[in-house]
């Protein structure tokens, strides 16, 4: 099994933690590293080997990652020049990829079983799977629905749920074959697209843990809740290097 690890984007929203270090580095729980506790994870699930997508302050990760020994896997690194989106480094990857892989980016935190879902999705030869977690959002205000000038329906503060992309996904190789490599595609247009040419994607609904460590607060949380969720993540897997630090 193999998977290919987003780690290319310049962590905006996370400054100033990213100023120093590329956003999968940043230390979770003073202990770890995010990227430590996805290689960790990986191959716990039985994944080999990993691909991992660099740009921003690539080096740093190459430094770190090595060649992926360290967690019983093989890494090797494609490099970004230009920004290409969540599926544009994959596209240039296709020819050396398996049928079927993992696609995820660098900066989830979550107990997903990876190799449960790209299971289900080979067995189900999807095009896409994607890992989904439900949302419920609330609305702040009276919600009116109005038709030809007059109010037909009214709710106050409703809460809505939603499914939400987990930032995981299956992907099928022949799903990717008619697109040019060194172009940016988005994981929005893939997914339009397949739904253009009546082969939808499949939802792979998880109810477990998951955050994307996006913002300072998400961040701030990650750490906060890390002494509770620490076996559910690594399932006490000793690691064998020191821990990183971060500085602000």
């Amino acid at each position: 099994m193999h998977a290919i690890i987003l780690a290319g984007g310049k962590g905006v929203r996370l400054r100033p933690y990213t100023t120093c270090l590329p956003k999968p580095l940043v230390p979770i729980g003073d202990e770890f590293s995010i990227l430590d506790i996805v290689m960790t994870q990986l191959a716990h699930s039985g994944f080999r080997s990993a691909t991992l997508a660099i740009g921003y302050l690539g080096d740093l990760i190459r430094s770190y990652v090595g060649d992926g020994s360290k967690w019983g896997m093989a890494v090797d690194y494609a490099e970004e020049d230009n920004p290409l989106g969540t599926i544009g480094p994959v596209v240039q990857l296709l020819d050396s990829l398996p049928e079927h892989f993992l696609v995820m980016n660098g900066d989830v935190l979550t107990d997903l079983d990876y190799g449960a879902l790209l299971a289900r999705h080979s067995s189900e030869n999807a095009p896409l799977t994607v890992a989904t977690y439900e949302r419920q959002v609330k609305i702040d205000f009276g919600v009116l629905t109005a038709d030809e000038g007059k109010i037909v329906e009214f709710t106050e503060k409703p809460t809505l749920d939603y499914r939400v992309s987990m930032g995981v996904y299956g992907v099928s190789r022949e799903a990717l074959r008619g697109y040019t490599p060194g172009l940016p595609l988005g994981f929005d247009e893939l997914v339009l697209d397949l739904l253009k040419t009546d082969t939808p994607p499949s939802s792979y609904e998880f109810n477990g843990y998951w955050l994307d460590i996006g913002r300072p607060d998400d961040y701030d949380r990650a750490n906060a809740e890390f002494p509770v969720l620490r076996h559910s993540l690594l399932k006490d897997t000793p690691l064998q290097h020191p821990p990183l630090k971060a500085s602000a």
